[in-house]
């Protein structure tokens, strides 16, 4: 694979992937192509056995593929010994899968030790990334799994994954044990995290607004078949079809304003140093809060960097265009 330690993301090709499983009498992903871009949040949805997540595993060869090709930075997964293919990937689940008998610093460990790491470069890995899930390195390093809650669990799961720099990140169906309220700290610590290192991500869910909410690009599966790709913004407002219209729900106008974000609806113009500030990553249903509460327009901002106007039109137009 590409070394790891590279900045940014790795770009993902997929081409004319099958999957059957043993017994079955249809394909589990049927013909599928996809392109991921690097360093984009590709989530994708659809019902239970609709094919989403064996798709993802063929990606990391946790299930092979009958046809097809799968190529990760140009490089063909098929080139490679499994272990060191699985190695450059993270790779996230539901249920964490975290090492009982090791510390939470142990489990980020793992996989810089499997690479041969040195011990002073593993510590400073793991003391990092504890401070980049916000997760005090003090208090947390020498706790075991079963002293953590299941939010910190999922953040240690998401740090190990992403202990050794790789430049891709599986997530499949990571917070569907949580409660709503962890869960929404989560998707936007996993959203914090993917805008700060490039990585890209390809996340897994059956959740619509919760891929609505973190998305840059929306997969929709049916029966093993991709049925529609594309931003949220375009697939609320242009559902390729019946199917994806019902899932959606895309009719419902204040919903969108709960998951469409500002970065979404704003216009790259400049406001003046008096207006109220209001993050890209806020959804437009704070954004008109601000608005109803006496702003006029809101300036934009990302990293603490004005990059954009958001006004009252543009909110309207963003919902006008997704219906």
């Amino acid at each position: 694979m590409t070394d790891a330690r590279k900045s940014g993301g790795s770009t993902v090709a997929l081409r004319d992937i099958v999957v059957r499983y043993p017994g079955s009498d249809r394909n589990a992903v049927d013909h599928v192509d996809l392109d991921v871009p690097p360093g984009t949040l590709v989530v994708v949805l659809g019902p239970s056995g609709c094919g989403k997540s064996t798709l993802l595993r063929t990606i990391n060869r946790l299930v092979p593929s009958e046809s097809g090709t799968i190529c990760v930075d140009a490089q063909d997964v098929r080139d490679f010994p499994a272990t060191q293919l699985r190695r450059g990937i993270g790779y996230v689940i539901q249920a964490v899968g975290l090492f009982p008998h090791l510390t939470v610093a142990q489990n980020i460990a793992v996989v810089p030790q499997l690479l041969g790491w040195d011990r002073a470069r593993i510590a400073e890995r793991v003391e990092e990334l504890l401070r980049l899930i916000q997760l005090d390195p003090q208090r947390y390093a020498d706790r075991y799994p079963r002293e953590l809650s299941g939010g910190e669990a999922q953040r240690v799961g998401v740090a190990r994954a992403l202990a050794a720099r790789p430049r891709l990140l599986l997530m499949d169906e990571p917070f569907g044990a949580v409660d709503a309220i962890v869960r929404s700290a989560l998707q936007d610590e996993t959203v914090r995290l993917q805008r700060a290192l490039g990585t890209t991500i390809l996340f897994v869910t059956h959740d619509v607004d919760e891929a609505l909410r973190i998305a840059d690009r929306i997969v929709i599966m049916s029966a093993g078949r991709v049925v529609q790709y594309d931003t949220p913004l375009h697939v609320l407002g242009r559902p390729a079809s019946p199917y994806v219209e019902e899932l959606l729900d895309t009719k419902d106008a204040v919903r969108r304003l709960s998951l469409l974000r500002v970065r979404d609806a704003m216009r790259a113009k400049a406001v003046d140093g008096q207006s109220q500030r209001i993050s890209v990553e806020a959804t437009l249903r704070e954004a008109l809060s601000a608005m109803l509460d006496g702003a006029d327009a809101l300036e934009a901002i990302e990293d603490g960097r004005p990059i954009g106007r958001l006004a009252f039109d543009d909110v309207r137009r963003a919902i006008v265009e997704s219906t």
